[in-house]
């Protein structure tokens, strides 16, 4: 799979997710300029975490503008898969591609922990490689991070599946004590009708390698590489 990561100015994850794809997974990957719309053939773009144009004004509120990521737009009104981690999830909503916005966190504090996640769907092309009702440690890093979306969208991302990452206990109950940063419905991540556009807000780009003292995000890497996408 021809991978391409998204550059920005304040970025500060690309290169981890580059690693993943690269040199975990072996894939053909190039690093893409904000300021270039050529995104080199790209199966998957990435878009990493960070603190894009340094988080002036709001949270991808500028890096929405990019060439780079009006391309990925085009990319994702295609079908082209498209995966925004933190920052990239906020740059997503901010550009349109998924519903709602990420908001301050309910404490008002920068979290940096490692927090439990419920796998909702195991059908889509990200989560083909994790087992029903998985329960998954992953790194979480924002300042911004609580998902909101007013009433109607919020129903409707329920109905139609695209929940696809829930903040949880150790045993898969969303509790109120599991949510960090205050998410409607302890949404942690979310997928688009199409399920070819995946935001979240954990970074399983941090716990792909053993050495980094976990593997629980590698099956969502494996997963896409494997290209099955569904449909929702």
């Amino acid at each position: 799979m021809n991978v391409s990561v998204i550059v920005f100015p304040g970025a500060n994850c690309d290169r981890d997710a580059a690693y993943v794809t690269r040199d975990l997974l072996g894939q053909p990957t190039q690093m893409i300029w904000h300021e270039d719309r050529d995104l080199k053939n790209a199966d998957l773009v990435i878009v990493p975490g960070g603190f894009s144009y340094g988080d002036y004004l709001r949270c991808g509120a500028i890096a929405r503008f990019s060439p780079a990521l009006q391309a990925t737009v085009e990319h994702a009104q295609r079908g082209g898969l498209v995966i925004g981690i933190c920052n990239g999830f906020q740059i997503l909503t901010e550009a349109g591609l998924l519903p709602g916005a990420l908001m301050r966190n309910r404490d008002l504090h920068f979290i940096c922990d490692r927090v439990p996640l419920r796998v909702e769907r195991t059908d889509l092309v990200w989560t083909q490689h994790y087992p029903d009702q998985a329960v998954i440690t992953v790194p979480i890093a924002h300042g911004e991070g609580c998902y909101y979306a007013d009433a109607d969208t919020l129903q409707a991302i329920e109905d139609h599946g695209q929940v696809v990452f829930r903040y949880c206990d150790a045993t898969g109950a969303p509790t109120p004590e599991s949510n960090p940063n205050g998410s409607l419905n302890n949404i942690a991540g979310i997928c688009n009708r199409q399920g070819n556009v995946l935001g979240m807000m954990p970074h399983p780009e941090r716990v792909s390698d053993p050495l980094l003292g976990g593997t629980d995000g590698l099956a969502l890497f494996q997963s896409v590489m494997s290209k099955q996408l569904q449909t929702i």
